[in-house]
């Protein structure tokens, strides 16, 4: 089980993603730094973008934090069409 202060202070710190490469590490949190759209954000290989997103089309945000609704479940990838986001890493 994570507990907040491994999420504020991460172990194995964070990773910035700001190219449309697909970004497979397994991570507890996506932080966007500028207005973002995401192609996909995974949970064990699977998108599941529109459990966290509603209009997947439209741009997340600067200051959205992301984090997974099952804490047991990290995010597996995050995959951006434009944007920057900082994720941390497990």
């Amino acid at each position: 089980m994570t507990h907040w202060n491994e999420i504020l202070v991460p172990k194995a710190g964070t990773f910035i993603v700001n190219t449309a490469t697909e970004k497979v590490v397994n991570h507890l949190m996506i932080v966007v730094l500028e207005d973002t759209i995401f192609n996909a954000i995974k949970v064990g290989g699977v998108d599941v973008k529109s459990s966290y997103i509603q209009d997947t089309a439209a741009a997340v945000k600067a200051g959205a934090i992301i984090t997974p609704l099952d804490i047991n479940k990290p995010f597996s990838a995050v995959d951006l069409v434009s944007g920057s986001v900082s994720i941390v890493l497990i």
